[in-house]
């Protein structure tokens, strides 16, 4: 690989005698990987082409993944880097709490805290680039999630909608990707001597917000996919000197992990709690780990959250309470499909129902692209579930259940109507696939309509 002149440099005074073997682990291919779902089916299939255990992560595999995949498109695994795996193990939120992922796109540090989570707490997924947010969207909703709402906002808004408001707080910052060159190539076209220093304002600028939304005794973990001690151990340093009620907390290494080095940055011994993944001491690209916590010095705010108005146009403006006869459509289906759900707050954004988590009361002040769990649409005098209700569930949370075949599957996520049974009434049904919920079909007279969003099939 062919990297910067100034970029060799550099690491070759940083690193001494370790830089030869920095530098040639460029040369070596790029690490892939993937993390189950624990709240899905096993996916026996993907399990079986891996190459080896995480060992760090629980759930975390070596290997490739196909996105065309059963396992991949029913959300039962998630292709992530194993380095970057590590950054949700040391999060580590609890069931309950509330958690910010401040800059989430694409969603793989994201879907790892939710599957911490269990389905119980509220974890709010934020992206500032909305292209960004979309794709964050749609990759939750394949991982299946009724907790979540996806924002499409600037720290500096949420730190007026959230003070003192998360129990924890990740900031996996944008960054001169450092550590991702040979991954992504690309991003060396871009790198300048003076880049990680501009990344590492920006970094500050949004690492003061997330801070203004932590609560007292919150955990604020920040991370980058950089080597550059501007953006690492320097940033950090800034931190503690600038808010005297951090810590910085140890974290765990495993064998091929470094601390941080306080020597590229203030010399403060507390900077060696970090953690460092380097390519050339484990089989993974470049990572930076710290975790702090702030100071139990203030009370605790009351469980739910009332977002403040704002002045500027938001979709979700467009909010409202449902008409009697979208409850009853709505009732209607549920008597029919799952007559046992219990909705936290069911609210419409034009004719979309969704269901917002517990610890919410409106999201009318927020540019909310995903305002919780997506239900379906109202269409006249009809209501039609949504995808990512299907991903949600289990098998067994329905009656209403049709199972496919793999060649099923496939002409199901071609666009394809399917044969059905015949000795079924007519109405909706969950389609199930090898122990996976792949989506929703209507039966009418023998016949499953597809239902399958045109913009997902292939």
């Amino acid at each position: 690989m062919k990297l910067p002149d100034a970029f060799i440099s550099k690491y070759r005074r940083l690193l001494g005698d370790e830089a030869p073997a920095f530098l040639a682990a460029f040369d070596q291919p790029a690490t892939g990987g993937f993390r189950v779902n624990p709240a899905k089916a096993e996916p026996t299939a993907t399990i079986a082409t891996a190459t080896g255990r995480v060992e760090y992560v629980p759930t975390g595999y070596r290997g490739p993944v196909d996105g065309k995949f059963l396992d991949h498109v029913s959300g039962a695994i998630y292709s992530q880097e194993p380095s970057a795996m590590y950054v949700g193990e040391v999060v580590a939120p609890q069931p309950g709490e509330r958690v910010l992922d401040l800059c989430a796109a694409p969603g793989g540090k994201t879907t790892h805290l939710l599957a911490k989570m269990g389905g119980q707490g509220l974890l709010i997924a934020n992206e500032i680039f909305r292209k960004r947010a979309l794709v964050l969207a749609e990759n939750l909703e394949r991982w299946g999630t009724a907790n979540t709402v996806v924002t499409n906002e600037s720290p500096a808004e949420l730190e007026r909608q959230f003070p003192q408001f998360f129990d924890r707080i990740l900031v996996d910052a944008p960054c001169s990707g450092e550590g991702m060159f040979r991954k992504e190539p690309a991003g060396m076209e871009y790198w300048t001597p003076d880049y990680p220093a501009e990344c590492a304002n920006r970094q500050r600028k949004i690492l003061a917000s997330a801070l203004k939304m932590l609560k007292p005794g919150g955990t604020l973990v920040y991370s980058t996919c950089t080597f550059a001690p501007e953006e690492d151990e320097q940033t950090a340093a800034w931190l503690l000197a600038t808010y005297p009620g951090l810590t910085m907390v140890p974290i765990k290494k495993y064998p091929g992990m470094d601390d941080g080095r306080p020597e590229w940055a203030d010399g403060n011994p507390a900077l060696a709690n970090a953690v460092r993944l380097f390519p050339h001491h484990i089989a993974g690209e470049g990572h930076f780990i710290a975790k702090f916590q702030l100071a139990a010095t203030a009370p605790v705010r009351a469980a739910d959250h009332r977002i403040k108005k704002n002045k500027r146009h938001r979709k979700g403006d467009r909010q409202n309470g449902l008409t009697k006869e979208e409850r009853q459509l709505f009732a209607d289906f549920c008597q029919w499909f799952m007559p046992a759900y219990q909705p936290c707050q069911l609210l419409t954004y034009g004719d979309q129902l969704y269901d917002l988590p517990a610890g919410l009361s409106s999201v009318g002040g927020l540019t909310a692209l995903r305002p919780g769990l997506h239900l379906g649409t109202f269409k006249k005098r009809r209501f039609e579930p949504a995808l990512a209700l299907a991903l949600t569930m289990r098998p067994a949370d329905t009656e209403r259940r049709i199972e496919l075949s793999r060649e099923q599957w496939r002409s199901y996520v071609h666009g394809d109507v399917l044969p059905g049974p015949t000795d079924l009434p007519n109405g909706w049904y969950l389609l199930v696939c090898q122990d996976f919920a792949v989506g929703f079909g209507k039966l009418v007279n023998g016949t499953v309509k597809n239902f399958y969003p045109k913009g997902l099939r292939f």
